[in-house]
């Protein structure tokens, strides 16, 4: 009698993250979502949720791991092809946009997450997005962007941005993927947003304090 086709490690982990994630870019809300509805998605029994996850925040939380790796490879493009300071909003928000379209699923995942019932995955995406305005910092440290500025008043000026363009993300998957009309607005008026930004700290000088 043939054996039975054995599953390769970390195949039905991957599967049951997958389902979640087509479950969430169908329209249900990952905090809504049971153990159950992600099994059947995934082709496995309900058993197997168990031998990979704890339970559905575990599982949320194994998500956050992987949108850290895409948000850092979004880093490490943007590094790659952003020589100009001039283009550094402009060619980052179109790598942005460009990472959201490739990977839609998981960023409507953490648009979810951010204001999602889960303290877990809430505080584990904010952990991703501190990490990336760390990194922003840094970078504009690199290109001496904002030398005039005290660390305390660019890491301020690097959360704004990372806010800014988290909150483009509604927008964004609010859109058909297919809409470059809409598509091409946003990336203007997130654009635009981070030049208003960035022109306040340019003129920004440390140690200001409202009256």
């Amino acid at each position: 009698m043939a054996e039975r086709k054995r599953r390769k490690p970390g195949e039905t982990r991957d599967k049951l993250m997958e389902a979640a994630l087509t479950l969430v870019g169908k329209g249900r809300h990952f905090a809504s979502l049971g153990i159950r509805e992600v099994t059947r998605q995934a082709g496995v029994v309900p058993t197997a949720f168990y031998r990979h996850f704890r339970n559905m925040d575990d599982l949320g939380l194994q998500l956050v791991d992987e949108l850290g790796l895409v948000l850092r490879r979004m880093m490490r493009e943007a590094r790659q092809n952003v020589l100009q300071a001039d283009k550094l909003m402009e060619e980052s928000v179109a790598i942005f946009i460009s990472h959201v379209q490739q990977n839609r699923n998981f960023f409507i995942f953490m648009a979810q997450g951010l204001a999602g019932e889960s303290r877990a995955v809430q505080e584990g995406i904010r952990s991703e997005l501190r990490f990336f305005s760390s990194e922003l910092s840094n970078d504009l440290r690199r290109l001496r962007l904002a030398e005039h500025l005290g660390d305390a008043d660019l890491e301020l000026t690097c959360d704004l941005v990372v806010r800014t363009v988290a909150f483009s993300l509604t927008d964004l998957i609010g859109v058909e993927p297919d809409d470059d009309y809409q598509i091409e607005q946003i990336k203007k008026r997130t654009t635009r947003c981070l030049q208003l930004i960035f022109v306040g700290a340019a003129n920004w000088q440390t140690g200001n304090r409202p009256e």
